[in-house]
């Protein structure tokens, strides 16, 4: 197998009638989502494009959003899944800066982004283009009506599964996907995946959380967020089925697990907070075998929660980073024993701690992350500068003087203990250094979650002239913020913490903003904290020292 479209294919070859995709009321087998597939990569053809073109989908979670993907590979284009929930200038940046050939959008979509973010892209598709829509903006090259339809004219699920002659050009070396992540600081920086990324990626997750055909895999996470994408192809390696979910609610998770029996789902430490203090009925949680988190720690007070809310289900604790998929994992049985563990390296990667001069760390010495595998990606788009710091040579060394593989340097700090499981300590850039200490937020947020006070929580360092950084605390709470006293939140944390972590101040919202992937959008917090640190909003409640 050499890319995702052949993988889906050989799925097809196996059970052609088995359900592949899941989209509210409409259901799609292996063999017609090959049929929308090849229909899309036809009509990209007829538009003479070209091995490598950018074809970028923005668009909710659909039958035609997948469909456009595997399309785009089948006709040897790169395709680029944009976050349905970016703004049109956020949109504008990825279509100019992957310089996309094309986009499927929506016409409501189309109409909102308007002609300067559509300006840049020669050919839009249309998914739904009923008769009396409104004309895309001036400005835009051409407009065509994404059709299922193939170049025989044949509908979805009418044509057989033999389609392996019809592979798509692709190697699995080459490039197939684009994934824009935000950092830091700047815009969006498009990361490179390979075919071989994909493959390597779906079978490593769908080995370690034992997927099997009858699973049925809810897609809760955004299609252009790693782990998102992973649900797909991990379902495909097995023939599993994906249930895409468009959620606005926990009770819409809660809906989905009831009526499409839900046997895995992977999700957020947001999400997982949310889901956590949830009333679930029990025909929504009975069929449910794997939880699993990634994007962040989640707090052990959730997890307990969870795994009293889904006592048959085992938990999988994951790390991943973009530029590698997933890094590591706990196994379930590990739990108990290490539940602030990040596990060990997933299968067909190996994971590296080591110092500064890139030698190997002893245990319990805490370094930085380094992964070295089959899912470390190609680097980052148009971006030669940023990938030499982030891609470099692996510390180790080869026999016989074979060239060191390429390695992803996280910029994450570890720690490996004797028995060689790995602890997360906090990011280089994330953590706070206050009265000369180096803190982690994540233990702050630990016992903050421990009192039982808060729904979510974010520890952040803000600059201050005397302690290096002062430590803020925001925090949501179950109820209206008028019912939790941010003094009595200080007065837990001095008992739970010792004084230099204790937070300087501690602010009530309603709300705490997350990025485009649903995690909380740490940097926009420290932005607006160090901008104007005794601004205080109207919504929000906040205690000082």
């Amino acid at each position: 197998m050499h890319n995702i479209m052949e993988l889906v294919e050989a799925a097809a070859s196996r059970a052609p009638d088995a359900e592949a995709l899941v989209v509210d009321r409409t259901r799609l087998t292996y063999r017609a989502l090959i049929a929308l597939s090849r229909g899309f990569d036809a009509q990209l053809r007829a538009l003479g494009t070209s091995c490598g073109d950018r074809v970028a989908i923005f668009l909710d979670k659909r039958v035609e959003t997948v469909a456009s993907m595997l399309g785009a590979v089948a006709a040897g284009c790169v395709f680029v899944p944009v976050n349905p929930l970016l703004k049109p200038r956020q949109v504008m940046h990825v279509l100019q800066d992957c310089d996309a050939r094309c986009l499927v959008t929506s016409a409501v979509r189309a109409e909102l982004l308007g002609a300067e973010a559509l300006a840049s892209v020669p050919h839009i598709f249309i998914v739904d283009d009923p008769a009396g829509t409104p004309p895309l903006p001036s400005g835009t090259t051409a407009r065509h009506r994404w059709s299922g339809r193939n170049s025989s004219n044949h509908m979805p699920g009418e044509r057989s599964t033999g389609l392996a002659s019809q592979s798509a050009p692709c190697i699995d070396t080459d490039l197939a996907a684009i994934l824009y992540t935000s950092g830091s600081t700047g815009l969006a920086k498009g990361v490179m995946l390979s075919h071989r990324n994909l493959l390597e990626g779906g079978w490593s997750v769908a080995h370690y959380l034992h997927h099997v055909a009858s699973d049925r895999i809810l897609s809760a996470l955004p299609l252009s967020f790693d782990a998102g994408l992973n649900q797909l192809t991990s379902a495909w390696a097995v023939n599993a089925t994906a249930i895409l979910l468009n959620y606005l609610t926990p009770q819409d998770v809660m809906a989905a697990c009831e009526r499409e029996r839900i046997t895995g789902m992977t999700g957020v430490p947001p999400l997982w907070m949310q889901l956590a203090h949830a009333t679930w009925p029990e025909a929504a949680r009975r069929h449910l075998r794997y939880f699993a988190n990634t994007g962040g720690r989640l707090p052990l007070p959730v997890l307990q929660t969870l795994r009293a809310l889904f006592p048959q289900a085992e938990p999988y604790l994951m790390y991943g980073l973009t530029e590698a998929f997933r890094s590591t994992y706990l196994d379930p049985a590990e739990v108990d024993h290490r539940p602030d563990s990040i596990g060990k390296a997933v299968p067909n990667a190996r994971i590296l701690v080591v110092r500064e001069d890139g030698s190997p760390c002893g245990p319990e010495e805490v370094g930085e992350l380094v992964h070295v595998g089959a899912c470390v990606t190609l680097g980052y788009w148009n971006d030669a500068a940023r990938t030499a710091l982030r891609y470099r040579p692996s510390p180790e060394l080869k026999p016989g003087g074979a060239p060191r593989d390429t390695a992803v340097w996280s910029g994450d700090l570890v720690r490996r203990d004797a028995d060689g499981f790995l602890y997360f300590v906090a990011r280089n850039d994330a953590q706070i250094k206050s009265s000369g200490y180096r803190i982690s937020p994540e233990e702050i947020e630990e016992v903050v979650h421990a009192s039982g006070l808060v729904a979510e929580a974010v520890a952040l360092g803000v600059p201050d002239d005397r302690l290096g950084e002062t430590i803020v605390l925001l925090v949501t709470s179950f109820a209206p913020s008028t019912s939790l006293d941010p003094e009595a939140l200080r007065g837990w944390c001095a008992q739970h913490l010792p004084p230099y972590m204790v937070p300087n101040r501690v602010i009530v919202r309603e709300v705490l903003p997350r990025n485009p992937n649903g995690k909380f959008d740490r940097a926009a917090l420290r932005a607006e904290l160090g901008a104007a640190p005794g601004r205080r909003e109207a919504p929000s409640r906040e205690a000082l020292p």
